[in-house]
């Protein structure tokens, strides 16, 4: 077998099931090709996009200034050790530290969970000269797989079968500011949290929440940390989340959309903070390589040329009003939760039927904390793609609660 020989869905699964450790559940549909929003499976059947790359594709599938990007400089150079200085990294890093509002410094790894990671210990390594390790996060909040981030995660079901847990994280109400009073002693050195929960279910901050905790961080000397790998990077209008609100973190994380779907990951530091992570405390072997670099300062040119920052709050507002006017007529819609392309919509009965029923109809969509169908669309989807997803998910729901 070649890599160049083509095959169906059915043999791409037998081989799948016979080679690939099998700790996905995946849908039975081998998916070969991608354009903007539309993706085609090894039998040549299309279908839209509302959740392409599970929040990495933010451009789509296959955007061409990334395809470019990536191209070229797979011509070029495609990865060094950082031994050495490379000039898409550092471009990049600049690219990203202008658009904050504290000229915070980068760190680039691969992955959500490896940002996180590092996260956690700039934070514990921040906090060590006073005997501060402690990190207080948020239930329903979701941080990786990793066993640092796992335990960030205040999920126990991601819990099971692999504790014990690391020490020095302490669970709070998302929302709840007087219990992140109460959690803080004289241990504590950081509170993490996303400023939108995503895999929670597209929970909004309540009114004057994360002001709150930025007031108790600096009244406690204490790191704000904003977890923004599903937020980030355009994602609800800004260039990052935090940015809605006014509020400044002293880490923020950033991955999935950063390099337009190429694998890449990387935290912004305070630049009095991120002097902590001196050589050798911290390393990425492949993190912020020319390849991913370049593809991430392709995907930033996009955003910014293209006015997709603009669009993102367009398009949200677009599925607002679509998912309003259905809420009105079905009562299997109990709450619609938008923040530019961040769109959940909470239901009255298991998710996981309504997807499989888009699916079959030809759109793809998620599930997630089994009620919450969750999409996270692309900045460059069309109005009509908008309403042909949404007519189908229309018809979903009718029918289900007709059912």
């Amino acid at each position: 077998m070649t890599t160049t020989e083509s095959h169906s869905s059915q043999v791409i699964i037998a081989l799948a099931q016979k080679y690939v450790i099998g700790n996905y559940t995946r849908y039975p549909v081998a998916l070969v090709r991608g354009e903007g929003s539309w993706v085609w499976d090894a039998e040549g059947n299309r279908y839209l996009d509302f959740f392409p790359g599970w929040g990495c594709g933010i451009l789509g599938h296959c955007p061409p200034r990334v395809v470019e990007a990536v191209r070229e400089q797979a011509a070029t150079l495609i990865h060094v050790p950082n031994t050495w200085y490379t000039e898409p990294q550092v471009l990049l890093a600049q690219a990203l530290s202008e658009r904050t509002d504290f000229g915070g410094l980068c760190f680039f790894c691969n992955s959500g969970c490896e940002a996180v990671e590092a996260a956690i210990k700039l934070a514990r390594l921040h906090g060590k000269p006073k005997g501060r390790y402690k990190i207080i996060t948020m239930t329903g909040g979701f941080h990786g797989r990793s066993m640092g981030a796992l335990t960030a995660t205040a999920q126990p079901k991601y819990h099971a079968g692999v504790e014990p847990m690391l020490p020095g994280f302490n669970y709070v109400p998302f929302g709840n500011l007087d219990a992140v009073a109460k959690a803080i002693d004289n241990e504590t050195t950081a509170i993490l949290l996303e400023p939108i929960q995503g895999e929670g279910g597209i929970n909004l901050p309540p009114a004057g929440y994360l002001e709150g905790l930025r007031q108790l961080c600096d009244q406690h000397g204490l790191l704000l940390i904003f977890d923004e790998v599903q937020t980030g990077l355009g994602r609800t209008g800004k260039w990052y989340a935090h940015q809605h609100w006014v509020v400044s973190p002293d880490i923020f994380t950033l991955a999935k959309a950063l390099a337009g779907g190429v694998a890449m990951g990387g935290i912004v530091a305070r630049p009095e903070v991120a002097e902590k992570l001196k050589p050798g405390t911290h390393a990425a072997t492949f993190g912020g390589n020319p390849l991913a670099a370049r593809a991430a300062l392709a995907t930033l040119e996009t955003i910014e040329q293209d006015g997709l920052l603009d669009r993102a709050v367009q398009i949200g507002e677009k599925f607002r009003e679509r998912f309003t006017a259905m809420k009105a007529k079905c009562p299997l819609i109990l709450e619609v939760r938008v923040k530019g392309t961040m769109i959940g919509i909470e239901l009255a009965v298991e998710g996981a039927p309504i997807v499989q029923a888009c699916i079959d109809k030809g759109l793809l969509i998620n599930c997630t904390h089994q009620t919450v169908i969750r999409l996270l669309p692309a900045l460059t989807i069309t109005d009509d793609q908008i309403d042909a997803g949404c007519d189908i998910i229309d018809g979903v729901l009718m029918a289900s609660r007709a059912a």
